[in-house]
């Protein structure tokens, strides 16, 4: 600020209206000139302390009230529900399922409601929590925290939290583009795979995306928590082509042990057997999405491609529990053996959003049963299909907004031995309250 033309200036007005003066009238008007000098100096000075201190409180965190109304986290509740009609029940021959899926009622039904509680507790950490609900049943999908102020690229998370392997395993079910999980999840993790334990995430330097991540601890879907050595490993890289591409790769390796997993098999006598697995699951997943959209506006019209890859080796022992009542092969005392698997899967989707309210989609699904190795105890009472499952589907949605999706979708099923199962859905999906930014 340039001090000296505001005194001069007023100088030159009082100096205006006096054009004769004697030597006292001029000292006074001198000695006055110098007041309102050091008046603006002091006004000035004033103003520039003002402003330092502002500048150095800006930086530091508010106190925080004891007071209970400075809690207020971010709530977000997201309802869906949907209409369902399907020839047959879901069921994928030669392949013992992990995890759990909140599956699919014909007919009308409420799906789980999602109920999401999180916000930042300090300068240092952030917590969220995830509850599925329907009906009588509350289940905690996530309940964790994390680190926001370790720096150097470093975030730490705890609790419980969908592991980042893949793509599509940390989505939720109404962030996904189809009404259902693809079959290569459902098949072998379940709808998706969730840890109690700990997340290493780091996010290199670069001038491109890459990131490490590490995790390790119990399965929150699997009955492996007698055994904490499940771990998980992820790498992923990514960048932008021009103003209107832009892609992320992925890699990922999970080693992880269960106890007593229960799943289901169509025995010799074509009768479904209940069984449990002990032992070692090991995965290996390659992930790949692209999307398009005109000078990075994704508004009006864009385009997203996603394919993964899992490969599951499993290892241990394998119990068929009675089912002779039924006709089945299982005998009275049950059966137990030694099990072992190599198996794979894949799926490849195309969404494109032609309007900014309407969408519609493609992805086709396939599994190959691999080797499976029965224990001679299973000799004429389970084998391994000469079935490749597979399904194409097909959806088309309107959006009204960010928070409201109606979709409808057409899936011709071929999953189970000797079926095609055409289902059709039906389903809308609302959110309300906070709701954050889906990731890449």
């Amino acid at each position: 600020m340039n001090r000296i033309p505001l005194w001069m200036l007023a100088a030159a007005g009082v100096l205006s209206s006096f054009p004769a003066l004697a030597d006292t009238d001029l000292q006074a008007l001198r000695a006055e000139i110098a007041q309102i000098k050091q008046s603006y100096e002091q006004r000035i000075a004033a103003l520039e302390s003002r402003l330092k201190n502002a500048e150095t409180a800006a930086p530091q965190a508010p106190a925080r009230e004891s007071s209970k109304s400075t809690f207020n986290p971010e709530i977000g509740l997201t309802l869906q529900g949907r209409y369902y009609r399907a020839d047959g029940d879901g069921h994928i021959t030669g392949f013992l399922p992990a995890g759990h899926a909140h599956g699919s009622e014909r007919g009308l039904s409420v799906d789980h409601s999602e109920l999401t509680i999180g916000g930042s507790i300090d300068p240092y950490f952030r917590a969220q929590a995830n509850f599925a609900v329907k009906d009588d049943e509350i289940e905690t999908e996530e309940a964790w925290v994390q680190t926001s102020a370790i720096g150097h690229g470093f975030t730490v998370k705890g609790g419980r939290f969908l592991s980042g392997i893949g793509y599509v395993n940390e989505q939720h079910p109404h962030a996904w583009d189809f009404a259902d999980q693809n079959l290569a999840y459902r098949a072998m993790l379940g709808e998706h795979y969730g840890h109690d334990g700990l997340q290493l995430k780091w996010l290199a330097p670069t001038p491109f995306f890459l990131e490490f991540g590490m995790e390790m601890g119990q399965g929150a879907n699997w009955k492996d928590r007698k055994d904490p050595r499940s771990r998980a490993f992820t790498a992923k890289v990514g960048g932008d082509f021009g103003t209107s591409h832009a892609w992320r790769a992925g890699l990922s390796w999970l080693n992880v042990r269960a106890s007593g997993r229960e799943g289901h098999w169509d025995d010799a006598n074509d009768v479904e057997a209940e069984t449990l697995f002990s032992g070692r699951s090991r995965y290996t997943i390659a992930d790949f999405v692209w999307k398009w959209a005109p000078e990075g506006n994704a508004k009006y019209r864009n385009f997203k491609f996603q394919a993964e890859y899992i490969k599951r080796n499993e290892k241990g022992s394998l119990e068929c529990e009675d089912n002779s009542a039924d006709g089945g092969a299982c005998p009275a005392g049950n059966i137990t053996d030694t099990y072992r698997a190599r198996q794979s899967g894949w799926y490849a989707q195309g969404v494109y959003q032609f309007h900014p309210n309407w969408r519609v989609g493609y992805r086709y699904d396939r599994l190959s049963p691999g080797q499976i190795d029965f224990g001679a105890g299973f000799n004429g009472v389970l084998a391994q299909p000469r079935f490749t499952p597979k399904r194409n589907t097909l959806m088309v949605d309107y959006n009204p907004s960010e928070f409201s999706r109606l979709r409808l979708q057409f899936a011709r099923d071929k999953a189970e031995q000797g079926k095609t199962d055409n289902q059709v859905t039906l389903q809308y999906i609302h959110t309300l309250g906070a709701h954050g930014a889906h990731k890449f």
